[in-house]
Protein backbone atom coordinates (compact mmCIF):
# COMPACT_ATOMS: atom_id res chain seq x y z
CA UNK A 1 0.00 0.00 0.00
CA UNK A 2 2.75 2.58 1.45
CA UNK A 3 4.75 1.48 -2.03
CA UNK A 4 1.51 1.75 -4.63
CA UNK A 5 1.22 5.34 -3.10
CA UNK A 6 4.62 6.52 -3.48
CA UNK A 7 4.27 5.30 -6.99
CA UNK A 8 1.36 7.14 -7.36
CA UNK A 9 2.91 10.24 -6.01
CA UNK A 10 5.63 10.07 -8.14
CA UNK A 11 3.53 9.79 -11.10
CA UNK A 12 1.23 12.57 -10.56
CA UNK A 13 4.57 14.96 -9.92
CA UNK A 14 5.61 13.57 -13.09
CA UNK A 15 2.40 14.34 -15.00
CA UNK A 16 2.61 17.78 -13.02
CA UNK A 17 5.60 18.23 -14.67
CA UNK A 18 5.03 17.90 -17.93
CA UNK A 19 1.70 19.74 -17.68
CA UNK A 20 3.73 22.47 -16.74
CA UNK A 21 6.05 22.18 -19.26
CA UNK A 22 3.35 21.96 -21.95
CA UNK A 23 1.99 25.09 -19.96
CA UNK A 24 4.97 27.13 -20.17
CA UNK A 25 5.46 26.52 -23.96
CA UNK A 26 2.04 26.91 -25.05
CA UNK A 27 1.80 30.46 -23.64
CA UNK A 28 5.03 31.42 -26.08
CA UNK A 29 5.63 32.12 -29.81
CA UNK A 30 8.88 32.11 -31.19
CA UNK A 31 9.37 34.99 -33.51
CA UNK A 32 11.94 36.05 -36.24
CA UNK A 33 11.61 38.99 -37.99
CA UNK A 34 13.70 41.70 -40.18
CA UNK A 35 15.16 43.99 -37.87
CA UNK A 36 13.24 47.23 -36.88
CA UNK A 37 10.25 45.43 -39.00
CA UNK A 38 7.22 45.66 -36.02
CA UNK A 39 6.20 48.33 -33.77
CA UNK A 40 7.71 46.94 -30.81
CA UNK A 41 4.47 47.83 -28.98
CA UNK A 42 2.47 45.73 -30.89
CA UNK A 43 3.77 42.42 -29.34
CA UNK A 44 3.26 43.95 -26.09
CA UNK A 45 -0.45 44.53 -26.90
CA UNK A 46 -0.36 40.90 -28.26
CA UNK A 47 0.91 39.38 -25.03
CA UNK A 48 -1.58 41.20 -23.31
CA UNK A 49 -4.74 40.37 -25.30
CA UNK A 50 -3.72 36.65 -25.86
CA UNK A 51 -1.50 36.09 -22.72
CA UNK A 52 1.05 34.56 -25.41
CA UNK A 53 4.66 35.31 -24.94
CA UNK A 54 6.37 36.43 -27.37
CA UNK A 55 10.09 35.41 -28.32
CA UNK A 56 11.44 37.90 -30.34
CA UNK A 57 14.88 37.61 -32.69
CA UNK A 58 15.68 39.95 -35.54
CA UNK A 59 17.85 39.25 -38.68
CA UNK A 60 19.25 41.45 -41.80
CA UNK A 61 18.82 39.56 -44.35
CA UNK A 62 17.14 35.96 -46.25
CA UNK A 63 20.75 34.42 -46.61
CA UNK A 64 21.30 34.87 -42.89
CA UNK A 65 17.46 33.75 -41.65
CA UNK A 66 17.66 30.50 -44.17
CA UNK A 67 20.63 28.49 -42.34
CA UNK A 68 19.28 29.21 -38.92
CA UNK A 69 15.54 27.85 -39.53
CA UNK A 70 17.05 25.02 -41.50
CA UNK A 71 19.29 23.58 -38.66
CA UNK A 72 16.66 24.23 -35.98
CA UNK A 73 18.88 24.97 -33.26
CA UNK A 74 16.28 27.45 -32.34
CA UNK A 75 12.73 26.41 -33.23
CA UNK A 76 10.93 29.05 -34.16
CA UNK A 77 6.94 29.40 -34.26
CA UNK A 78 6.48 32.30 -36.96
CA UNK A 79 9.28 33.72 -39.45
CA UNK A 80 9.31 36.42 -42.26
CA UNK A 81 11.20 35.59 -45.19
CA UNK A 82 11.16 37.14 -48.67
CA UNK A 83 9.24 35.57 -51.58
CA UNK A 84 11.98 33.98 -53.43
CA UNK A 85 13.08 32.17 -49.97
CA UNK A 86 9.75 31.40 -49.12
CA UNK A 87 9.83 29.33 -52.69
CA UNK A 88 12.97 27.82 -51.31
CA UNK A 89 11.73 26.46 -48.04
CA UNK A 90 8.42 24.89 -49.39
CA UNK A 91 11.04 23.39 -51.80
CA UNK A 92 13.37 21.73 -48.86
CA UNK A 93 9.99 21.28 -47.15
CA UNK A 94 10.72 23.03 -44.46
CA UNK A 95 7.38 24.97 -43.73
CA UNK A 96 3.94 24.02 -42.50
CA UNK A 97 0.28 24.94 -43.94
CA UNK A 98 -1.43 27.28 -42.80
CA UNK A 99 -4.85 26.29 -41.09
CA UNK A 100 -6.88 29.42 -41.94
CA UNK A 101 -9.67 28.59 -39.91
CA UNK A 102 -7.05 30.55 -37.18
CA UNK A 103 -6.11 33.07 -39.07
CA UNK A 104 -9.63 34.40 -39.87
CA UNK A 105 -8.19 37.85 -40.26
CA UNK A 106 -6.85 36.44 -43.92
CA UNK A 107 -10.12 38.65 -45.37
CA UNK A 108 -8.23 41.78 -45.01
CA UNK A 109 -5.47 40.91 -47.28
CA UNK A 110 -5.63 42.49 -50.70
CA UNK A 111 -6.96 39.88 -53.27
CA UNK A 112 -3.98 41.25 -55.33
CA UNK A 113 -1.18 40.71 -52.80
CA UNK A 114 -2.67 37.06 -52.35
CA UNK A 115 -2.43 36.63 -56.20
CA UNK A 116 1.02 37.98 -56.36
CA UNK A 117 1.91 35.48 -53.61
CA UNK A 118 1.07 32.50 -55.70
CA UNK A 119 3.87 33.22 -57.48
CA UNK A 120 6.09 31.66 -55.08
CA UNK A 121 3.51 30.13 -53.04
CA UNK A 122 0.74 28.56 -55.37
CA UNK A 123 -2.39 27.84 -53.25
CA UNK A 124 -1.48 30.50 -50.36
CA UNK A 125 -0.93 27.14 -48.23
CA UNK A 126 2.49 28.40 -46.82
CA UNK A 127 2.22 31.86 -46.27
CA UNK A 128 0.30 35.57 -45.42
CA UNK A 129 2.13 38.69 -47.28
CA UNK A 130 3.00 41.32 -44.27
CA UNK A 131 4.39 43.98 -46.34
CA UNK A 132 5.97 44.93 -49.60
CA UNK A 133 7.59 46.98 -52.08
CA UNK A 134 10.34 47.64 -54.42
CA UNK A 135 14.33 48.76 -54.40
CA UNK A 136 15.52 51.38 -55.96
CA UNK A 137 17.76 54.25 -55.40
CA UNK A 138 17.75 57.49 -52.35
CA UNK A 139 19.59 60.40 -53.81
CA UNK A 140 20.50 63.58 -51.94
CA UNK A 141 19.37 66.32 -54.10
CA UNK A 142 22.12 68.43 -53.27
CA UNK A 143 25.24 66.15 -53.76
CA UNK A 144 24.27 65.00 -57.08
CA UNK A 145 24.56 67.23 -60.54
CA UNK A 146 21.17 66.07 -61.93
CA UNK A 147 18.08 64.09 -60.93
CA UNK A 148 18.83 60.41 -60.61
CA UNK A 149 16.87 57.88 -63.35
CA UNK A 150 19.19 55.35 -63.91
CA UNK A 151 20.76 52.46 -62.26
CA UNK A 152 24.40 53.92 -64.18
CA UNK A 153 24.03 56.38 -61.15
CA UNK A 154 25.76 53.72 -58.63
CA UNK A 155 28.63 52.58 -61.23
CA UNK A 156 29.89 55.69 -62.29
CA UNK A 157 32.81 57.07 -60.85
CA UNK A 158 32.29 60.66 -60.37
CA UNK A 159 30.50 59.47 -57.37
CA UNK A 160 33.12 57.29 -55.90
CA UNK A 161 33.36 57.02 -51.99
CA UNK A 162 29.69 58.38 -51.91
CA UNK A 163 27.99 55.34 -52.44
CA UNK A 164 26.53 53.17 -50.16
CA UNK A 165 25.57 49.84 -52.05
CA UNK A 166 23.10 46.76 -50.72
CA UNK A 167 24.63 44.42 -48.99
CA UNK A 168 22.47 41.19 -50.41
CA UNK A 169 23.92 38.77 -52.72
CA UNK A 170 20.09 38.83 -55.09
CA UNK A 171 19.94 42.67 -55.21
CA UNK A 172 23.45 43.13 -55.64
CA UNK A 173 23.19 41.05 -59.05
CA UNK A 174 19.37 42.15 -59.68
CA UNK A 175 20.56 45.21 -60.07
CA UNK A 176 23.73 44.43 -62.30
CA UNK A 177 21.98 41.95 -64.42
CA UNK A 178 18.94 44.53 -65.23
CA UNK A 179 21.41 47.59 -65.47
CA UNK A 180 22.80 45.05 -68.27
CA UNK A 181 19.09 44.45 -70.07
CA UNK A 182 19.10 40.78 -68.35
CA UNK A 183 16.23 39.52 -66.46
CA UNK A 184 16.56 39.70 -62.79
CA UNK A 185 16.47 35.83 -62.31
CA UNK A 186 18.84 35.47 -64.86
CA UNK A 187 20.80 31.54 -64.76
CA UNK A 188 22.85 32.04 -67.63
CA UNK A 189 26.68 31.63 -66.49
CA UNK A 190 27.94 33.92 -69.34
CA UNK A 191 25.46 36.82 -68.13
CA UNK A 192 26.52 36.55 -64.14
CA UNK A 193 29.85 36.64 -65.56
CA UNK A 194 29.27 39.87 -66.83
CA UNK A 195 27.02 41.17 -63.64
CA UNK A 196 30.49 40.38 -61.46
CA UNK A 197 32.52 42.09 -63.40
CA UNK A 198 30.10 45.32 -63.26
CA UNK A 199 29.84 44.57 -59.69
CA UNK A 200 33.80 44.03 -59.16
CA UNK A 201 34.44 47.94 -61.23
CA UNK A 202 32.03 49.13 -58.40
CA UNK A 203 33.62 47.96 -55.39
CA UNK A 204 36.45 50.62 -55.28
CA UNK A 205 33.47 53.56 -55.98
CA UNK A 206 31.44 51.79 -52.76
CA UNK A 207 32.16 53.73 -49.64
CA UNK A 208 29.93 51.13 -47.68
CA UNK A 209 27.97 47.96 -48.50
CA UNK A 210 25.05 48.37 -45.86
CA UNK A 211 21.55 47.21 -45.49
CA UNK A 212 20.21 48.54 -42.63
CA UNK A 213 22.81 51.33 -41.85
CA UNK A 214 21.61 52.70 -45.43
CA UNK A 215 18.77 55.17 -43.43
CA UNK A 216 20.67 57.12 -41.08
CA UNK A 217 23.44 57.42 -43.20
CA UNK A 218 21.58 58.86 -45.92
CA UNK A 219 19.40 61.07 -43.38
CA UNK A 220 23.02 62.38 -42.45
CA UNK A 221 24.49 63.47 -45.49
CA UNK A 222 27.21 60.52 -45.33
CA UNK A 223 26.39 59.56 -49.04
CA UNK A 224 25.08 60.79 -52.37
CA UNK A 225 23.80 57.70 -53.47
CA UNK A 226 22.36 54.74 -51.29
CA UNK A 227 20.49 51.67 -52.48
CA UNK A 228 17.45 51.16 -50.39
CA UNK A 229 13.96 49.41 -50.08
CA UNK A 230 10.90 51.90 -50.55
CA UNK A 231 9.67 51.61 -46.55
CA UNK A 232 13.09 53.00 -45.65
CA UNK A 233 13.11 55.67 -47.97
CA UNK A 234 9.30 57.03 -46.86
CA UNK A 235 11.40 57.26 -43.49
CA UNK A 236 14.49 58.78 -44.54
CA UNK A 237 12.62 61.61 -46.87
CA UNK A 238 10.53 62.35 -43.93
CA UNK A 239 14.07 63.12 -41.94
CA UNK A 240 15.34 65.10 -44.61
CA UNK A 241 13.69 66.84 -47.29
CA UNK A 242 16.88 66.55 -49.69
CA UNK A 243 16.52 63.30 -50.44
CA UNK A 244 14.72 61.91 -53.11
CA UNK A 245 13.56 57.94 -54.02
CA UNK A 246 13.35 56.32 -57.49
CA UNK A 247 12.64 52.91 -58.93
CA UNK A 248 15.37 53.39 -62.09
CA UNK A 249 14.24 53.37 -65.49
CA UNK A 250 15.61 49.58 -66.26
CA UNK A 251 13.40 48.47 -63.73
CA UNK A 252 14.25 46.64 -60.61
CA UNK A 253 12.38 43.98 -58.07
CA UNK A 254 9.20 44.37 -56.48
CA UNK A 255 8.90 42.28 -53.32
CA UNK A 256 6.62 40.55 -51.02
CA UNK A 257 7.48 39.85 -47.45
CA UNK A 258 5.16 37.31 -45.58
CA UNK A 259 4.35 35.21 -42.38
CA UNK A 260 5.40 31.40 -42.21
CA UNK A 261 5.52 28.34 -39.92
CA UNK A 262 8.29 26.54 -40.32
CA UNK A 263 7.61 22.97 -39.59
CA UNK A 264 9.67 21.88 -36.46
CA UNK A 265 7.64 25.00 -34.74
CA UNK A 266 7.10 24.59 -31.24
CA UNK A 267 3.27 26.09 -30.82
CA UNK A 268 1.50 26.23 -34.14
CA UNK A 269 -1.73 27.15 -32.89
CA UNK A 270 0.33 30.15 -31.20
CA UNK A 271 2.06 30.70 -34.18
CA UNK A 272 -1.67 31.23 -36.72
CA UNK A 273 -3.01 33.45 -33.51
CA UNK A 274 -0.30 35.67 -34.23
CA UNK A 275 -0.09 35.77 -37.76
CA UNK A 276 -4.08 36.57 -37.73
CA UNK A 277 -3.55 39.21 -34.73
CA UNK A 278 -0.83 41.06 -37.88
CA UNK A 279 -3.41 41.41 -40.19
CA UNK A 280 -5.65 42.96 -38.02
CA UNK A 281 -6.72 46.43 -39.89
CA UNK A 282 -5.43 48.41 -36.70
CA UNK A 283 -2.57 46.70 -35.89
CA UNK A 284 -1.33 46.49 -39.76
CA UNK A 285 -1.61 50.22 -40.16
CA UNK A 286 0.03 50.64 -36.61
CA UNK A 287 3.34 48.81 -37.80
CA UNK A 288 2.81 50.43 -41.40
CA UNK A 289 3.13 54.02 -39.33
CA UNK A 290 6.27 52.39 -37.49
CA UNK A 291 8.09 51.12 -39.99
CA UNK A 292 6.68 52.82 -43.45
CA UNK A 293 6.92 49.37 -45.50
CA UNK A 294 3.96 49.60 -47.98
CA UNK A 295 0.99 47.25 -46.26
CA UNK A 296 -1.29 44.66 -48.38
CA UNK A 297 -3.67 44.72 -46.25
CA UNK A 298 -6.60 46.54 -47.98
CA UNK A 299 -8.64 47.14 -44.91
CA UNK A 300 -5.64 49.54 -43.23
CA UNK A 301 -4.62 51.23 -45.95
CA UNK A 302 -8.20 52.44 -45.87
CA UNK A 303 -7.76 53.75 -42.78
CA UNK A 304 -4.88 55.74 -43.48
CA UNK A 305 -5.27 59.54 -42.70
CA UNK A 306 -2.05 61.45 -44.23
CA UNK A 307 -2.77 62.18 -47.87
CA UNK A 308 0.55 62.23 -48.29
CA UNK A 309 1.19 58.61 -47.29
CA UNK A 310 -2.27 56.98 -48.30
CA UNK A 311 -1.43 58.63 -51.68
CA UNK A 312 2.74 58.23 -51.86
CA UNK A 313 4.01 57.29 -55.40
CA UNK A 314 6.77 55.60 -53.13
CA UNK A 315 4.51 53.78 -50.68
CA UNK A 316 1.70 52.68 -53.28
CA UNK A 317 3.56 53.08 -56.81
CA UNK A 318 1.61 52.83 -60.08
CA UNK A 319 1.15 50.72 -62.71
CA UNK A 320 3.94 52.34 -64.72
CA UNK A 321 6.77 51.74 -62.06
CA UNK A 322 5.27 47.98 -61.17
CA UNK A 323 5.20 46.88 -64.84
CA UNK A 324 8.83 46.88 -65.07
CA UNK A 325 9.42 45.39 -61.41
CA UNK A 326 10.11 41.86 -61.16
CA UNK A 327 9.85 39.34 -58.16
CA UNK A 328 12.95 37.50 -57.47
CA UNK A 329 12.58 33.65 -57.82
CA UNK A 330 14.37 30.67 -55.99
CA UNK A 331 17.01 29.13 -58.60
CA UNK A 332 17.76 26.41 -56.74
CA UNK A 333 20.70 25.05 -54.94
CA UNK A 334 23.48 24.82 -57.58
CA UNK A 335 22.50 28.55 -58.87
CA UNK A 336 22.24 29.78 -55.78
CA UNK A 337 25.89 28.47 -54.93
CA UNK A 338 27.39 30.46 -58.40
CA UNK A 339 25.57 33.76 -57.01
CA UNK A 340 27.26 33.93 -54.18
CA UNK A 341 30.27 32.74 -54.96
CA UNK A 342 30.53 35.54 -57.45
CA UNK A 343 29.19 38.18 -55.15
CA UNK A 344 32.32 37.16 -52.58
CA UNK A 345 34.63 37.70 -55.93
CA UNK A 346 33.07 40.58 -56.70
CA UNK A 347 33.99 42.25 -53.07
CA UNK A 348 37.37 40.66 -53.59
CA UNK A 349 40.26 43.25 -53.83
Amino acid sequence: MKKWLIVSTLLLLLAASFAGCAKNNKEKVYVYNWGEYMDPEVRVMFEKETGIEVVYDEFEQNEEMFPKVEAGAVRYDVVCPSDYMIQKMIDEGLLAELNYDNIPNIKNIDPVYLKSAEEFDPGNKYSVPYCWGTLGILYNKTMVDEPIDSWGAIFDEKYSGDILMIDSVRDAFGIALTYLGYDLNSTSVTELEEAKALLKAQYPLVQAYVVDQVRDKMIGGEAALGVIYSGEAIYTKRENSDLEYVVPKEGSNVWIDAWVIPKNCRNKENAEAFINYMCDPEIALKNFEYITYSTPNKAAREMITDPDIKDSPVAFPDESVLNRCKTYRYLGAEIETLYNDKWNEAKME
